[in-house]
């Protein structure tokens, strides 16, 4: 019997309980979105002009968090290993809801923010993980599952807080920090190490643990520096919709709460879909690099739907094509690990969430100050969706520029002698890890 055979259902464990802890920590984050700014209005008297402001700042410092100590947790992971870092990060998530549960001061409640931000960063130890277990030529198809977990949280959580914050305005912290606690707990007795003690770096270097340190193993690699900005771009213009949506659908469709929440979820849907299904089945066909320059375009469409219909049913029609950009990303992540060695796996998922939380910090500013210009008075023309007319300039920019640095990335080849699947078989999970990388697996080398 194949030595390699036994390790699968550990490893399709391993790939289940990522998949789940990405999918909780978004879950998690999403459940308190209806709810947080609620418990502020409550801490500090009822006044919604100052609940206005805090909330803007607990955003801004939940992102600012993300930014700092991802790479210090991608370090971590590379140093320390990835089962360690998780399942510290898993745990202290859960105590930090419960201290914002808890808590009867808004001051409180703002720390309990920064600590959400920091041990919310191990979703690049997390990334870092799949590189470890899924060969190269399925690693695409992995981290569109990751987008797919990414999705289903964004979909679910909102709503199931706001039902539970028709109950209690604390209660859905405590649902949090259940959900956090027992992910800690599933991962202890599951979860195996992705990163043996031969593979790893041999000491924690501050100048790669730092965001901007962490920029320089993007500068070593020039393929992946230019991929990492296509990575950031399509970040970047996400923001649009983060900023904008609600208020630009109500004042250019009139659009309610109701019809907002589920065009939300309508997006969340397709875009889940587009990450689960049909990047795992067109990357067999297609390739990391066709995959990419047929999302970027088809999402360059979608923004344009989104800033220039004058009609509900026309925006719309945008949808489709704005999720079916998610193609691109998965296998530009992917690329971006083929390029770099094994065992610096963790600064590289580290920068990039980096890059992804400094879109964050400011792109929303960014989108929501263009929106409230061109509806003002005083703009130099009437074009409420400028947010989204930007977001499709960059995405074609991003196209531009993935054209560039995938002409010189070379794409994985095919496992050799690949182990046939079992008669009946049919799970991703089980089909992304059926061929575990072992540990002298090296990345190829750029031309």
């Amino acid at each position: 019997m194949d030595s390699a055979q036994p390790t699968k259902p550990r490893s399709t464990a391993a790939f289940a309980f990522i998949f789940v802890t990405v999918m909780l920590d978004m879950l998690a984050f999403g459940i308190i979105i209806p709810v947080l700014p609620h418990l502020i209005v409550s801490l500090i008297g009822g006044s919604i002009a100052r609940a206005a402001v805090w909330s803007s700042a607990f955003g801004t410092v939940y992102m600012l968090m993300q930014f700092v100590f991802s790479p210090v947790q991608g370090t971590l992971s590379d140093r320390f290993g990835r089962r360690t870092v998780i399942l510290i990060s898993s745990f202290g998530l859960g105590i930090d809801f419960i201290v914002m549960a808890m808590t009867p001061a808004l001051w409180l409640l703002f720390a309990g923010r920064i600590v959400s931000g920091i041990c919310a960063a191990s979703f690049s130890t997390a990334n870092a993980y799949i590189a470890d277990i899924v060969p190269k030529e399925k690693r695409a198809a992995a981290f569109g599952m990751m987008g797919a977990a990414f999705a289903i949280g964004f979909i679910v959580g909102p709503a199931l807080g706001g039902f539970l914050g028709h109950l209690s305005i604390r209660l859905p912290f405590w649902v949090a920090a259940v959900l956090s606690l027992l992910n800690f707990c599933y991962g202890f007795f599951v979860l195996p190490e992705s990163l043996p003690p031969e593979r790893r770096t041999q000491r924690f270097d501050w100048r790669h643990a730092n965001p901007f340190g962490a920029l320089v193993l993007l500068r070593r690699y020039p393929q992946v520096f230019a991929l990492a900005a296509v990575f950031f771009l399509i970040n970047l213009a996400q923001f649009s919709l983060n900023s904008t949506y609600v208020l630009y659908t109500d004042y250019r469709f009139g659009w309610g709460p109701q019809i907002v929440g589920y065009t939300l979820g309508l997006v969340g849907l397709c875009s889940g879909l587009v990450q689960a299904v049909l990047v795992r089945r067109l990357m067999p066909k297609l390739g990391e690099r066709k995959l990419i320059m047929i999302g970027l375009p088809i999402c360059v469409v979608g923004y344009l739907f989104f800033g220039l219909s004058s009609a509900g049913w026309l925006f719309l029609l945008g949808i489709p094509f704005l999720c079916l950009g998610g193609l691109a990303g998965p296998p530009a992540q992917a690329l971006m690990t083929q390029q770099v060695d094994p065992h610096e796996q963790g600064r590289l998922q580290g920068a990039l969430t980096s890059l992804a939380s400094l879109a964050g910090i400011f792109g929303p500013a960014l989108f929501a100050n263009l929106f409230a210009l061109f509806i003002s008075d005083h703009a130099p023309a009437h074009l409420p969706g400028i947010a989204f007319v930007l977001a499709a300039l960059l995405l074609a920019a991003a196209t531009v520029l993935a054209g560039y640095a995938i002409r010189h990335v070379r794409a994985a080849r095919p496992a050799k002698n690949p182990a046939p699947s079992q008669p009946g078989e049919f799970s991703p999970m089980a089909d992304l890890v059926d061929h575990q990388s072992h540990p002298t697996d090296q990345p190829e080398s750029s031309p």
